[in-house]
């Protein structure tokens, strides 16, 4: 499963879709990729293959980032996405 993670201004968590296959994905970000490099304003719509009926439609001048990831079946649960982790000194 490889999952796409969308980061929009002004908004602490990422938008997740997923998809199964390498080649799904690489399209997906291709598409946001295109998206973001536009001048117009465009809307743009993903789907989730993992959750069925998931839909999200993101003006393209809000995206700041997008992510693409591939996710293993031993990957850490209730890991938060993105760049960076915080760690507690003792």
């Amino acid at each position: 499963m490889y999952t796409i993670d969308i980061v929009v201004r002004n908004t602490p968590l990422p938008i997740s879709i997923e998809r199964k296959e390498a080649d799904d994905a690489e399209q997906v970000y291709q598409q946001v990729l295109s998206a973001m490099k536009s001048e117009s304003f465009q809307i743009v719509e993903l789907t989730c293959e993992k959750q069925e009926g998931k839909k999200v439609a993101i003006v393209s001048s809000a995206i700041v980032a997008a992510i693409v990831s591939q996710k293993s079946g031993s990957a850490a649960t209730g890991r938060t996405p993105g760049f960076f982790s915080t760690a507690t000194a003792q």
